[in-house]
């Protein structure tokens, strides 16, 4: 029985909203800026710390300075004597999926979960596309961007989520074989979740092996 959906998605192609409809219509829990917050939560750092490490990966500057710097002037970023950083983040996400799928009934969004959950048998992994233009349109439909800057987020972001599955996981972005079903959300959000659903119910109790094995997220 499929408990937990995960949703991956490119930026601007209404992964989002897509999954908050889907949540609400399975009466799951969604697990998206409930991510952010939790983190947060558990790393007692502002929900903003966690923001800027979401899907990013830190600079090379930083990476550098972070093999000679030991400790922080700032306890408020600190996790058990860690600056808070993309390489916590994950750590703590690896451990916030697994309790994720126990608990079952829930959408994921993004922050590695089809990796993290790739071999849980009751996860069903979704990732959701859409021509440059439709993405585009989508940001400015939502009033977030105009055109110009809407373009250089469609862009950018996706450029930084490769870097990040690169880096985390040794992979691909997308990684093809973790996927249950690849979807152009140009068909329309409704026509999305008809078909992950309908999907979903027909591979339900077939767990789908995949033979990608990611390196562990590195220790600090």
């Amino acid at each position: 029985m499929i408990r937990v959906i995960t949703i991956e998605r490119e930026y601007g192609c209404g992964g989002g909203t897509i999954a908050e409809q889907l949540a609400h219509q399975l009466n799951w829990s969604l697990w998206d800026k409930r991510l952010t917050q939790e983190i947060a939560r558990l790393a007692n750092v502002d929900p903003s710390a966690v923001r800027r490490c979401d899907e990013r990966m830190d600079s090379r500057l930083y990476r550098l300075a972070k093999t000679f710097w030991r400790g922080s002037h700032e306890r408020s970023s600190q996790v058990a004597g860690q600056v808070f950083d993309t390489d916590v983040m994950m750590s703590m996400m690896e451990q916030i999926a697994a309790r994720i799928a126990q608990e079952g009934n829930a959408v994921v969004v993004g922050r590695g979960a089809p990796f993290f959950l790739r071999h849980h048998p009751n996860a069903f992994h979704v990732f959701l596309y859409a021509p440059r233009a439709d993405k585009i349109r989508r940001l400015i439909d939502d009033g977030r961007f105009g055109e110009e800057e809407a373009g250089e987020m469609v862009d950018t972001v996706d450029r930084e989520r490769i870097a990040y599955v690169k880096h985390y996981f040794n992979a691909d972005w997308p990684t093809r074989s973790l996927y249950h079903v690849m979807i152009n959300t140009a068909v329309g959000n409704s026509a999305v979740i008809e078909t992950i659903l309908h999907t979903m119910h027909l591979v339900a109790g077939r767990p789908k092996a995949t033979d990608y094995e990611p390196p562990k997220v590195p220790a600090h």
